[in-house]
């Protein structure tokens, strides 16, 4: 595997190894809603509005689909939604449940950096801490406006770049910096307890959705409710309340 590859690997093992085998019961439970939550703190749909209101007939990718629950809830929606993601395990589970519920959309074992669709197949591409996170924003951005056909959208939910810049390997986030945004050792590529992580600052995000053609519609950063559910390994609902932890970008292929 090249050397540029290697974050892939490492990622991969990642998700085959414990992240895989504690996800069947939370798996069958996002499967089961009614209404898409997002995020780390089950930010509802009706507040964010990431999906478009018509989903019916809208051919749709999910980059790192993990347990493909979003997909779920856009084929009952009336999407035609295609999940891809790199962890076999993950799509053992994903496989699993589409039986149980009854649906049927395909499921591909892939690297969201080069997906086996062709040109202009999707009308929407969406990520929910998949590729927008574990893949390289520089690839998998060029790859999204690749697989959109014009006017299609992208939409996207990662870790906010404050919350990276006070992140630890391990434990929750610091209320002070940790690492600088510029420089070696600044945002972009983060090596987090086995697994690497992408985070660019804002401005390049920017620039990097401008260059493969995209016009930003909405950046939303995503506060913890005052009655969170639950504090995280990373994060607690009190520092997601002080500070964005997580936000949600909107974007139109515009060529």
């Amino acid at each position: 595997m090249p050397a540029h590859d290697e974050h892939v690997r490492r990622n991969r093992r990642y998700w085959d190894g414990e992240a895989a085998a504690s996800h069947g019961p939370l798996a069958r439970a996002q499967w089961s809603r009614t209404e898409p939550v997002w995020g780390l703190w089950a930010t509802p749909e009706s507040r964010l509005s990431l999906l478009p209101k018509d989903l019916a007939g809208q051919r749709v990718i999910e980059l790192g689909c993990g347990t493909a629950y979003v997909s779920a809830w856009l084929a009952r929606a009336g999407a035609r939604p295609v999940g891809v993601d790199l962890s076999r395990p993950q799509l053992a589970t994903a496989r699993a449940l589409r039986e149980e519920f009854g649906l049927r959309f395909p499921l591909l074992l892939a690297d969201a950096e080069r997906v086996p669709c062709r040109d202009g197949a999707f009308d929407l591409v969406v990520s929910e801490y998949g590729a927008s996170l574990w893949c390289d924003p520089r690839r998998w951005i060029p790859e999204a406006a690749r697989l959109l056909a014009p006017g299609g959208r992208l939409v996207f939910m990662r870790y906010s770049p404050l919350f990276a810049l006070c992140a630890r390997a391990e434990g929750q986030a610091s209320a002070s910096l940790l690492r600088p945004q510029f420089g070696d050792g600044g945002l972009g590529r983060l090596e987090l307890g086995g697994r690497v992580e992408f985070v660019l600052p804002h401005g390049e995000m920017i620039r990097v959705l401008r260059d493969c053609g995209f016009a930003v519609e909405e950046l939303t950063e995503v506060r913890a409710p005052r009655h969170a559910h639950r504090d995280y390994a990373e994060v607690s609902a009190g520092w997601a309340r002080d500070w964005p932890c997580e936000e949600v970008w909107k974007a139109r292929l515009e060529r």
